[in-house]
């Protein structure tokens, strides 16, 4: 029997394994044949029938009797990233007959440990999550349970569970790059806190970026923040006008556009020119970034493409433990720049 398994042993991942596909090719192949082509479909079935997969019906009826919903516990849902990234995954949901219910922690340790606790007593086909802090004794607690948590925004390194995530190292050092060629000694890094993933992996790019140049004038001046909101980064824009004017920070990378909005809308009722006088970069790529009064350059993020991949990860999972790898899925953002850095010093 090729494979090592036989008959009654051979499970949907020896087939994946024979075919060279992944098991959720297999699974498509089993359940969704039209959306494959008819090339994979001959492979697959091959693969079937020569190592003598049988379907484990009573399986798939205890399977059918489980939870149809899953959850998405986000970080901030007034943050139209989260929102775009939601509706990615109810695209996947709805085409699988799926209900989601999405959960906003507000960036509250306390709101996502309830929310973690509901997921595991409702017994809900699996969780999205995009977390506060590294580890979470509770994420254990549901993978024991059997319960398969899929990390959004979010890389593990770990390799222990699957996440979907964007590489922000290098989206920071994209939009640093681009101000220092723009002539920009002295930068602003304004975001935090640094307890959030997100934040640590831009500030490690942009310290980065600014290490690798050639300048060695150049600095980069940490201008912390409590919560990535619009409100705090108009607090942000009150300590940079607060700064001595010939020590000022001339660009900013924000790492959020809600952040780069309030700091926008502060410094121009200043009669702060920008970006003559304040280049600014966003981070996201959300709608209102290039609708702003000063279109706002961003470092983009594929946030719909986030939320499908993350949801087809999670199903697929759900529905094939423990013959499930996991995978790390991590994309490359893209800096858009636009008018509010579009600027050289001269």
């Amino acid at each position: 029997m090729a494979d090592g398994g036989t008959p009654n042993n051979v499970s949907i991942k020896h087939v994946a394994r024979h075919a060279g596909v992944s098991v959720g090719t297999v699974s498509n192949v089993l359940n969704r044949p039209e959306i494959v082509t008819e090339a994979t479909r001959e492979r697959v079935s091959a693969a079937i029938r020569e190592l003598g997969f049988v379907r484990n019906e009573q399986a798939r009826q205890l399977k059918a009797g489980a939870s149809r919903t899953i959850a998405f516990i986000m970080l901030n849902g007034s943050n139209p990233f989260f929102t775009d990234v939601a509706a990615g995954i109810e695209d996947v949901a709805e085409e699988r007959g799926v209900g989601v219910y999405l959960c906003d922690t507000r960036q509250d340790a306390a709101r996502e440990a309830r929310y973690l606790d509901m997921v595991g007593e409702q017994r809900l086909r699996g969780v999205l999550l995009t977390p506060i802090a590294n580890e979470h004794p509770r994420i254990e607690s549901l993978h024991h349970q059997g319960t398969p948590v899929v990390l959004v925004d979010h890389h593990d390194e770990t390799g222990q569970r699957c996440s979907v995530s964007v590489d922000d190292v290098l989206g920071a050092r994209l939009a640093i790059s681009h101000l220092l060629e723009g002539g920009h000694k002295q930068i602003g890094f304004v975001g935090g806190p640094e307890s959030l993933f997100q934040v640590r992996d831009r500030l490690a790019g942009a310290r980065l970026a600014v290490a690798e140049a050639d300048d060695s004038d150049a600095r980069l001046h940490v201008i912390a923040t409590e919560q990535m909101s619009i409100e705090e980064g108009r607090v942000a824009a009150g300590r940079i006008l607060g700064m001595p004017t010939e020590s000022r920070v001339t660009a900013v990378l924000c790492t959020n556009d809600l952040l780069a909005l309030g700091l926008l809308q502060e410094v121009m009722q200043a009669g702060v020119r920008v970006p003559q006088e304040l280049a600014i970069v966003g981070y996201d790529d959300i709608y209102f970034a290039s609708a702003a009064v000063v279109p706002l350059s961003s470092v983009r993020q594929p946030r719909h493409e986030l939320g499908r991949t993350a949801a087809e990860l999670l199903l697929e999972e759900a529905e094939f433990l423990p013959d499930h790898v996991h995978r790390q899925i991590q994309f490359e953002p893209q800096l858009v720049v636009r008018a509010s850095s579009n600027w050289r010093i001269h």
